[in-house]
């Protein structure tokens, strides 16, 4: 396998764990749950991008990985409309 694909996967893995710290701040000081779920998302990110470093790329189960990617944007997608249908009622500081 080339190793700069393995390169950029691991710095892709090591930005998506960072921004999975971030939202998980950001949920302790508002608990709010779209942080959380956007904080999951992104973690399950970080273990696809690890997996796929880790996987051979010969291998045939390789494309359950993906499926990690799948779920994580389903909860991107899941925490946006939940956000959007709790309109004003958020359980932050200001309310």
């Amino acid at each position: 396998m080339n190793h700069t694909n393995q390169i950029l996967w691991a710095m892709t893995a090591m930005a998506s764990l960072s921004i999975t710290v971030i939202y998980l701040r950001f949920w302790r000081q508002t608990a709010d749950r779209l942080f959380f779920l956007f904080a999951s998302a992104f973690g399950l990110l970080a273990i696809n991008y690890v997996l796929l470093v880790v996987l051979d790329a010969r291998t045939e189960s390789r494309h359950l990985v993906y499926l990690l990617r799948l779920v994580a944007f389903g909860l991107i997608l899941y925490a946006i409309v939940d956000k959007n249908r709790s309109g004003r009622r958020s359980t932050g500081p200001d309310s």
